[in-house]
């Protein structure tokens, strides 16, 4: 998936609203919680050598984030997990993240995805979950 059609996948669905899966398809086409971990473990290696993004982490608790991600995206793909963490808009309020540094976190997450084998409707249902909290993130 290229970046432009990444982005314009995020700007599609941003104005959907996000309910809880029926069911847990997601999650077990992720590998279940073992998949998402190894998923969120790629991205914060990826973040970590992103020049694009990798300034937004500085004072961030990677631990902290790891775990919240990992129960963030568990949720989403409809597992049996509870995300434990604050709201989108508090997390991210007063670091003005661009629509830039949104593709970009975006773009390592599904190299993440990709290096995990996932295939590309995995991802691409999993990016859809994601993609309302868009709003939430950006010019905060």
């Amino acid at each position: 998936m290229t970046a432009l059609s990444t982005a314009l996948m995020i700007y599609g669905l941003s104005g959907c609203a996000s309910k809880a899966p029926a069911d847990d398809s997601l999650y077990q086409a992720m590998g279940g919680q073992a998949g998402i971990n190894r998923v969120v473990e790629g991205l914060l290696y990826r973040i970590a050598d992103d020049q694009r993004i990798v300034r937004h982490f500085a004072e961030t608790d990677i631990a902290r984030l790891q775990e919240k991600l990992q129960e963030q995206i568990c949720v989403e793909a409809g597992g049996p997990c509870v995300y434990s963490g604050d709201r989108m808009a508090q997390v991210h309020a007063g670091f003005d993240l661009t629509e830039a540094d949104f593709n970009a976190l975006v773009e390592d997450l599904i190299a993440a995805m990709e290096n995990e084998g996932l295939p590309v409707p995995v991802q691409n249902r999993l990016l859809q979950r994601l993609a309302p909290m868009r709003g939430e993130i950006i010019y905060r």
